[in-house]
């Protein structure tokens, strides 16, 4: 078992986490955590399943008397304790993340910083939570509307971004007045367990957070969806599993909120300033080992400009280092298993047996550890399965247009809707463009597009609800309407 070098060694845990006790599986068996850059076990921890989950829904459901009887302003105390926490243990939590996961150090701390932004603005809305006083049809009544908190949440979240993905949901799940369970990637328990330590130290009330740790998705996603005192599952993932998480769910009509695949793309006009539209690119591609949901998927390149893009984007692919995130030299790190590398290698050698043509990369690192090459690759056409599928690492398709209408078509020519992005120094076209796109986030110029203050979510199968923003808390809140009468 891997020792961290942790300035609190506390923070590392291997066991779940239940109703405020950490806790072993009740079959005593464990499971191995993997460093993706190396393949090292990194730590050996609990595998709990069905009967654990069962456990801290429970007391989740027992924890929301608790709560109810705490004041909004104490919720929100609770929740900036954690907050500041987090951020005071941010080194340590970037270095467990960049173990489990595989990203350089650094966009590991960008990550935790990111991650507890939204425990911060989730602090402040735990106390605006308005309702209304509607006209009423009569003088003698009076109609209200409240918001209640809409009872245990079951949350299921993603290796590629540990730690926000779980703050995304488990801070506006609390400010709201649920309890959440909470079931992270088999890949990367490690951040959950750490942040789950740091949410017991700041005092919130035992079962209103677990964490369950555990290889057999099915068994547990079975509990969080057909539970009757489950009434609402959120889940970041896959469009497949999102989609049979949404079909048990429906047993017993919970709410849901899914953020789910996308396909991004890039759309790069002939007016557009080519520097800032290869940079915004570069950055909106490669992060995170091309292993983001919003990630730039299809690059979308008018003719008029497409070599000068693929020369100078090239060029700056060129530079990557690839290697351990916890080395200094490293600038992007490993995908998350062998699986991975191979899922890539597949997409880009069908490209190539159909003609495209790589200018730099195309083919995995050999040696140790889960790494791919940084790859552009060009003479592409909608035959290829780049052009429909999402690509989950460092792996950049240029496809070329020769006419809005037809960049247009070819942005909108998928099934998932979650983020696009446009380069053009032409308004009207910002705003043409933006709204014919069929996807929940554009961004004009700019492809840093992500905050806590802006409600992140797609259309189409890229899912359904928001999270962050003032929008954040809707998906966990009931509106109960209350009709007084003979006033």
């Amino acid at each position: 078992m891997f020792n961290a070098a942790l300035n609190d060694s506390t923070l590392f845990k291997f066991q779940g986490f239940i109703n405020g006790e950490w806790v072993a599986a009740d079959s005593g068996e464990e499971f191995d955590v993997i460093n993706p850059a190396n393949g090292e076990c990194i730590a050996k921890v609990a595998n709990l399943g069905a009967s654990e989950t069962q456990k801290a829904i429970v007391a989740a459901h027992e924890a929301l008397e608790v709560w109810a009887n705490i004041t909004a302003k104490e919720k929100s105390i609770y929740l900036r304790k954690w907050y500041d926490l987090v951020i005071e243990h941010q080194n340590d939590l970037a270095h467990i993340m960049s173990l489990e996961q595989g990203k350089i150090l650094s966009e590991a701390l960008g990550e935790v910083i990111y991650g507890a932004s939204y425990i911060e603005w989730f602090a402040e809305e735990a106390k605006r939570i308005y309702g209304d006083l509607l006209p009423s049809t009569t003088l003698n009544r009076r109609s209200l509307v409240m918001k209640q908190p809409i009872g245990v949440v079951a949350a299921i979240t993603p290796w590629n971004f540990p730690t926000a993905m779980i703050t995304r949901k488990v801070a506006p799940a609390l400010a709201a007045g649920c309890a959440i369970v909470l079931k992270p990637a088999a890949e990367t328990p490690l951040s959950a367990l750490a942040l789950a330590e740091l949410a017991q130290r700041a005092g919130i009330p035992k079962g209103l957070f677990s964490v369950i740790p555990g290889t057999d998705a099915v068994a547990i996603g079975e509990q969080l969806t057909s539970h009757k005192l489950v009434k609402k599952v959120t889940f970041t993932g896959s469009t497949r599993v999102g989609k049979l998480l949404m079909a048990q769910s429906a047993q017993t009509v919970k709410r849901t909120s899914m953020e789910l695949g996308g396909n991004a793309p890039v759309l790069v006009f002939s007016d557009a300033d080519i520097d800032k539209a290869v940079e915004g690119t570069f950055a909106a591609k490669f992060r995170n080992a091309g292993q983001t949901c919003i990630c730039a998927n299809r690059l979308l390149v008018h003719a008029s400009v497409y070599d000068e893009f693929v020369t100078k984007l090239t060029e700056k692919v060129s530079h990557f280092v690839l290697g351990n995130g916890m080395e200094a030299s490293s600038t992007m790190g490993p995908l998350i298993t062998n699986d991975a590398v191979e899922n890539v290698s597949d997409l880009v050698a069908d490209a190539v047996g159909k003609g495209a043509t790589v200018n730099i990369g195309g083919a995995a690192r050999e040696g140790e550890g889960y790494f791919y090459q940084p790859t552009v690759i060009c003479g592409l056409d909608q035959t290829m399965r780049l052009s429909k599928e999402e690509v989950f690492g460092p792996v950049a398709p240029v496809f070329k247009f020769e006419s809005d209408d037809e960049a247009i078509a070819m942005a909108n020519d998928t099934e998932f809707g979650l983020a696009a992005y446009i380069f053009t120094n032409d308004q009207s076209r910002c705003w043409r463009v933006s709204e014919r796109l069929e996807y929940g986030m554009v961004g004009v110029n700019e492809t840093a597009i992500s905050s806590e203050m802006i409600p992140f979510g797609g259309i189409k199968e890229s899912g359904q609800g928001r999270e962050g923003s003032k929008y954040g808390l809707d998906d966990y809140l009931e509106t109960k309407y209350i009709c007084l009468g003979n006033i």
